[in-house]
């Protein structure tokens, strides 16, 4: 039933995007991203810097002496957003994957589904934080109360939500997380974990582990604001230069978007939606948005497809290894 409906919504956010570019006259939003050029190459290669950034915040988390290397965790972090991003799994697929890549790399399966849970709390609270920086800069720059307004009201909602997603994590009730995940992975997850009293327990040790928070919260939040400059970047290529502020506040509302609309493969047609709103406060015309919004998806291409390649053919070389 979830991955119909994912389906489903890929189609429509997909349709959706393509309507978008179609209405806006698709030979001028074209001719806006050609004009970037290989500029736009380096832009995507910039997202190498908030990924190893977010890599750094997980291992941070990692109990123990001696955890995995910061190479080992950005090549889980790598591959964790390339199955987010390019396959239709609801943001979620990527984290299972994740977990078995740590596994292979000599974590203990409920350390790491513990990692991989608080992380993910601990992204999710950054990027409250970050987006609120970018409401911030919006009113600095737009006297439009009214998208100001709805974009308060939104994260107002979304505060009890983030606050009982921590209190349950903290309560042990993971064994509802492990019956939801089985659904999506058909039966597998389970087994790859272990029990989940097991994952509850190790959940509420990094809890108490608050130096580690800490440090993890401001990797994560440093992580997000580098990934602004991916726009800074590839709007300079465009021919249409944004102060680093620009960038950031750019940055954080079409992140608080996409990431609201989780349930939607790559967050297609919200993506761009959120590009074309965001992008006319900053006065940036319709095409130029929606050229921004594709050098996003030629970034998504250029990064994530080699993550994919390799994932596939490291488990490939496992499979006939045994």
């Amino acid at each position: 039933m979830i991955r119909t409906a994912t389906a489903v919504l890929g189609l429509a956010g997909l349709g959706a995007a393509v309507a978008l570019i179609v209405y806006q006259g698709q030979r001028a939003v074209l001719s806006a991203l050609a004009a970037g050029g290989v500029g736009l190459v380096w832009a995507s290669l910039f997202h190498a810097v908030p990924m190893a950034i977010n890599a750094r915040a997980w291992q941070v988390l990692m109990p123990g002496a001696r955890p995995p290397s910061l190479a080992a965790f950005a090549w889980v972090v790598w591959v964790r957003e390339a199955v987010n991003g390019l396959l239709p799994v609801a943001r979620i697929g990527g984290e299972v994957v994740s977990v078995r890549l740590l596994v292979k790399h000599g974590v203990r399966p409920a350390s790491a589904v513990a990692s991989l849970v608080v992380d993910m709390t601990v992204s999710i609270v950054s990027q409250f934080v970050f987006t609120v920086i970018g409401l911030g800069l919006l009113v600095l720059v737009t006297t439009d109360v009214a998208t100001v307004g709805r974009i308060a009201l939104g994260l107002a909602v979304t505060i009890p939500i983030v606050g009982a997603l921590v209190l349950v994590q903290r309560a042990g009730a993971f064994a509802l997380v492990v019956r939801a995940l089985q659904g999506l992975t058909g039966g597998r997850f389970a087994g790859l974990v272990g029990g989940s009293t097991r994952i509850d327990r190790a959940i509420r040790l990094f809890y108490r582990r608050r130096s580690r928070l800490l440090r993890c919260s401001l990797w994560q939040l440093a992580g997000w604001i580098a990934g602004s400059g991916e726009i800074w970047l590839a709007l300079d290529f465009l021919g249409h230069p944004v102060s680093l502020l620009e960038a950031l506040l750019l940055e954080a509302l079409a992140q608080a978007v996409s990431s609201a609309a989780f349930m939607v493969p790559g967050a297609l047609g919200v993506q761009e939606g959120g590009f074309l709103l965001f992008g006319s406060l900053l006065g940036l015309g319709p095409e130029l948005a929606l050229a921004l919004a594709l050098a996003r998806r030629v970034r998504d291409f250029l990064v994530f497809v080699p993550a994919l390649v390799a994932w596939q053919l490291s488990e490939g070389r496992r499979l006939l290894v045994r």
